[in-house]
């Protein structure tokens, strides 16, 4: 059995006999150590820029895109923004596991029959495509393909494009609504 989980009992000390000397000894120093240690131990979790694969689009794609990831909202599913690496106008990045947006993507796999596919979220149509780990959702209909990886930790994944919407509305241009 584990020492922390024994079920040993600690000697009883008279009342008078506590150990006040070695306590005096903490004082201001030792709480200053201790503050020290928990600030550490909080940007030990940060976790940093997180990877985000930028796409190469046309100038004229990627001129639109940084102006549609400019416009994305401060938080996603309560989630904050954090920088990405590399550092890009076309990527962002919210929340850890990090939920992921893309502008200038290429269409994926099967979009081109998935029109009978395509679910809107306020007002914007997206393909669902499910991975390993959540859901990767593209804009459908749109002048431009904008991606929003979302990990299951935030399941429903589909929430995320709720706070993404007004973007897409103001930056994307519709050129085919969801059937």
């Amino acid at each position: 059995m584990p020492e922390h989980l024994s079920t040993r009992t600690a000697t009883a000390r008279p009342a008078g006999d506590a150990p006040r000397a070695r306590a005096a000894g903490r004082g201001p120093r030792a709480r200053l150590v201790g503050a020290a240690l928990g600030l550490l131990l909080i940007a030990g979790c940060s976790s940093g820029p997180t990877p985000v694969p930028v796409p190469s689009p046309a100038p004229e794609v990627a001129a639109a895109c940084a102006d549609l990831v400019k416009a994305l909202p401060a938080k996603v599913l309560d989630a904050e923004r954090r920088e990405t690496s590399p550092k890009s106008p076309l990527t962002a990045a919210y929340g850890d596991p990090p939920i992921e947006m893309t502008c200038g993507v290429t269409p994926p796999a099967g979009m081109a029959e998935a029109q009978s596919q395509c679910f809107e979220v306020n007002g914007v149509g997206w393909f669902a495509k499910q991975v390993e780990n959540g859901f990767i959702f593209t804009t459908i209909g749109r002048s431009l393909y904008f991606e929003v990886a979302v990990p299951a930790k935030y399941a429903p994944q589909a929430n995320a494009l709720t706070d993404v919407s007004d973007a897409v509305h103001r930056f994307d241009k519709l050129v085919t609504p969801c059937t």
